[in-house]
């Protein structure tokens, strides 16, 4: 405490001396407190165990403090004051367990709070004396459990954070360790009311039952005959304990290609296996099966079946582009280059063979020049009038065996006038190209 005297300091009118007056409350000890007379500090007189905030029947005392100059004697003026001293906390009581042994039922296969763990700590709430940390220390191998501390009742919520098998272990038993957020004062220590026990009763649940593998992934060959065997399905219950039946079913099947045995789960076909189908993507295709036990009630289980098909030569080749346009005066003879596509993959494609139609005279008006693989030159050999042609061509791709495809080329011959193209009324003068063939070989036999 500081007190101040506006006399000389150099006499006695300034000299200070300081007393306690009074002490509210005035228990355990009326003198709890000591001030020095002449300096003014306050310092604590009663024993340090029972100065013990968690006893004490408040944490706050008052202490009026009287100031007198004349260094204290009677004729002295006096000032007063009132000093308040607050007892804080020290983490001088560790966390207890209210009970030794905690319970808890829980169904396999799920999640969440099973118990929550109470605990009483006498150290000043809210505080990190009294804010409580819980462990499991023991009973947890594979981290199927964990403890938080509820912030508002310092409770441990000790929950399911990985679904229990009834099937693998009935009970757990874990060992939970309380502590504090703050460390224990030196002379305090964890005892054994810090540790408590949870024991854990898992309850069985009827579970659907799995496949194996998930995914199952065959493969097989496209177009393969109706009724034939695809896979056989893998599905077990996990209840082992009990004796089950399971029964097969199709779950998505989005081409309705597939069927399956109720009861022995083989998958065979009901339909063509198509690879190019739009149901196939990169060459596989995905349905899925269900299986259901007899339990009660009844539980289901998914699988997927993922089928690769391997390509068989079943698509014909076709040309791009199909329709061509070219000026009747053109003097480049390169009508245009078509290229060859197929549905079917290596080595069921390319390269391809474009050849001009069996129609006799094709070769004397035009002429096919192979770019690559996929790519021929269409060249005409003279002009032709105005008019829609139809270009026999014979595609064939390098399957084995391999398939041929008989198709025509549009060509429009047109009329080109500074940089426009006039293809009306084409097809009016001439549609088949044949027929051109025949009376320009009719002509030469005239002459």
């Amino acid at each position: 405490m500081t007190a101040y005297d506006a006399d000389d300091p150099n006499t006695d009118n300034a000299v200070l001396r300081y007393i306690i007056l009074r002490q509210l409350p005035n228990k355990p000890s009326p003198n709890m407190f000591y001030i020095d007379p002449e300096r003014g500090d306050i310092v604590t007189v009663i024993s340090p165990n029972l100065l013990d905030r968690e006893t004490l029947p408040t944490t706050q005392y008052e202490l009026e403090i009287v100031a007198k100059d004349m260094a204290g004697s009677e004729v002295g003026l006096t000032g007063t004051t009132t000093a308040t001293i607050t007892i804080t906390d020290r983490n001088d009581h560790a966390p207890e367990f209210t009970h030794s042994l905690f319970q808890a039922t829980v169904n396999e296969g799920s999640t969440g709070v099973v118990v929550n763990l109470t605990v009483d700590d006498r150290d000043d709430p809210a505080t990190g004396a009294w804010r409580a940390i819980y462990s499991i220390i023991n009973g947890d191998p594979n981290q199927n459990f964990e403890i938080q501390t509820n912030l508002d009742n310092n409770e441990g919520m000790l929950s399911v954070i990985k679904p229990l098998d009834y099937e693998s272990s009935m009970f757990h038993t874990l060992l939970i360790k309380v502590e504090n957020e703050d460390p224990l004062v030196p002379d305090v220590v964890y005892g054994p009311s810090s540790t408590a026990t949870v024991y854990i009763t898992v309850l069985d649940v009827n579970e659907g039952p799995v496949f194996f593998p998930d995914p199952l992934v065959v493969i097989r060959r496209e177009n393969i005959p109706v009724g034939s065997f695809v896979a056989m399905l893998n599905a077990t219950d996990p209840d082992y304990l009990q004796t089950q039946s399971i029964r097969f079913a199709v779950l998505r099947d989005p081409a309705d290609w597939l069927s399956v045995n109720l009861f022995k789960g083989n998958v065979t076909t009901k339909a063509i296996l198509d690879r190019e189908s739009p149901h196939v993507h990169h060459n596989q295709y995905t349905a899925l099966f269900i299986a259901t036990d007899n339990g009660s009630p009844p539980a289901t289980g998914t699988g997927t079946l993922i089928i690769t098909l391997e390509d068989e030569n079943d698509n014909a080749p076709y040309i791009f582009p199909s329709v061509v346009r070219v000026c009747e005066d053109a003097k480049d003879m390169n009508v245009v280059v078509i290229g060859g596509r197929d549905k079917d993959i290596y080595p069921n494609t390319d390269p391809f063979k474009i050849e001009l139609g069996k129609q006799p005279g094709l070769e004397k008006t035009w002429k096919i020049s192979r770019i690559n693989g996929t790519h021929s030159q269409i060249m005409l050999l003279h002009s032709l009038k105005k008019a829609n042609y139809n270009l026999p061509l014979v595609l064939t791709d390098s399957g084995i065996p391999p398939i041929s495809n008989n198709t025509d080329l549009k060509v429009q011959v047109c009329t080109c006038k500074k940089n426009r193209m006039d293809c009306s009324g084409a097809g009016s003068v001439q549609t088949n190209l044949v027929l051109l063939l025949g009376l320009v070989l009719l002509s030469f036999l005239c002459l």
